[in-house]
């Protein structure tokens, strides 16, 4: 990880995604979170509070070290025990089959080189009754907004941590292997090449 992406990048990211929209977005989207979970893309623990008493644990995910006195506090205030595995997701995970009942990524697969690689693997790691809980940016349904989108994904990726603009979430999911149960998509407030939407829930 570069000296901006752990740092400056980190920072900016953690200001931006923990006010109240974002709030009433993630405590939406995890919601329906229970028993043993795994989160993908941990970044500092915004999801945290919005966790219910239904998490028996939480297992969180994440390449990135960052901001650990920040998200060492957020830890210790959870009302749900959570074990840190600092780790890519786009490989092997160190988990067994079917392990836990639940996996949830928010604002995630935008950055995971190998997202096909990676959603396998969360299929793999969930038990056959289990669900993946995703809310994730993505590309618009508006080919306008969508063609502005794959202009600026060069250079925005590479000041954003690899975030990537247009990818097509819902098929992603399904081409992993996933039966969606639940898909929304709209679109957010603010500029329209970042707030194309999709949130729901798929099963293994």
């Amino acid at each position: 990880m570069s000296l901006w992406e752990r740092h400056g990048f980190a920072r900016l990211m953690d200001w931006n995604m923990r006010g109240p929209a974002t709030g009433r977005l993630r405590a939406a989207a995890v919601a329906p979170a229970a028993g043993d979970v795994l989160e993908v893309g941990f970044g500092t623990g915004l999801n945290l509070p919005y966790y219910r008493d239904s998490v028996r644990s939480l297992t969180a995910l994440d390449p990135l070290d960052a901001l650990r006195e920040r998200v060492d506090a957020r830890i210790a205030a959870a009302r749900v025990p959570v074990r840190r595995v600092l780790r890519a997701a786009d490989g092997r995970l160190p988990f067994d089959d079917a392990r836990f009942d639940c996996v949830v990524t928010t604002w995630t697969l935008c950055t995971i080189p190998d997202v096909a690689t990676a959603l396998r693997e969360m299929r793999r790691v969930l038990r056959p009754d289990g669900r993946y809980l995703f809310l994730e940016h993505g590309v618009s349904d508006q080919p306008r907004v969508a063609r502005w989108q794959r202009r600026i994904e060069p250079l925005y990726k590479r000041v954003a941590g690899g975030c990537l603009l247009t990818r097509h979430i819902d098929a992603l999911i399904s081409a992993a292997g996933f039966t969606l149960v639940e898909c929304e998509r709209w679109v957010e407030p603010g500029p329209r090449v970042f707030t194309a939407m999709v949130r729901g829930s798929a099963r293994p």
